[in-house]
């Protein structure tokens, strides 16, 4: 099946979080306290506390970070307790844009959440404004010149929903939620390493961004995942020069 480009933008957002590992830090400490405060301390009976703890040793964080953030999650250490909640808006030309954040103080988030949509040409939502237009899914994304036959074969043998091939080559596999963690080990197994694999909220239809609103929609998604309390930014612009 054939999708549209998606690697450029992973190369920017990639790029983007190379020069800001602090901040991935910050982001990945919170989900690793939250999911433990939800589902117990426990990486083996929570999938959630596994992939966060993945994406920490994808993001170089020390092992002693992790088990601070779980202890404290817990109980066993004194730490803030923080809250998640999602932000629907619009973005340049009707893009839809949904805002994931952990807070620990929601009047902060929404005000800077709202300035950032306002300042930077979008339009903030209500509850359930733009979300409609997303599934939540897995995702793993390799890298163009992976062998699409032999990925194909392996990701729908271990119960990958979907397979599609992007206009630029790389190769996109989806999955529902609580198959993602079995198909990604199973591709692992089979020699495929994927440069993105997530949860995530993946929207059904896109909408193609050129010159100056490309730019101007690369601004303001720049900008709400540079805010503190973000957490992930989804979004159905594919965006060119």
């Amino acid at each position: 099946m054939a999708g549209h480009s998606k690697w450029a933008n992973i190369q920017h957002r990639k790029g983007r979080q190379d020069e800001k590992r602090q901040r991935i830090w910050t982001r990945v400490m919170r989900e690793i306290m939250v999911a433990a405060r939800l589902g117990g301390g426990d990486m083996g009976a929570n999938p959630r506390l596994r992939l966060a703890i993945e994406k920490a040793k994808a993001a170089n964080m020390p092992a002693e970070n992790v088990k601070r953030g779980i202890d404290k999650a817990t109980g066993n250490l004194e730490g803030v307790n923080y809250i998640e909640i999602r932000y629907e808006g619009y973005g340049i030309g009707g893009a839809a844009i949904i805002v994931d954040c952990m807070t620990d103080n929601r009047f902060r988030t929404v005000a800077a959440v709202r300035n950032a949509f306002s300042r930077y040409g979008g339009t903030m939502g209500a509850e359930g404004a733009v979300a409609f237009q997303f599934k939540d899914c897995g995702q793993l994304i390799f890298a163009p010149g992976t062998d699409e036959d032999k990925l194909m074969e392996a990701a729908l043998d271990a119960g990958a929903q979907d397979v599609i091939t992007d206009d630029d080559g790389a190769i996109e596999v989806l999955t529902a939620y609580p198959e993602f963690e079995a198909v990604k080990n199973a591709l692992e197994a089979a020699g495929f390493k994927a440069e993105v694999a997530e949860i995530t909220m993946r929207a059904d239809n896109n909408i193609t961004l050129t010159g100056d609103d490309a730019a101007k929609m690369q601004k303001l998604l720049d900008v709400l995942e540079d805010l503190d309390d973000t957490q992930e930014v989804f979004h159905n612009a594919e965006l060119s020069e």
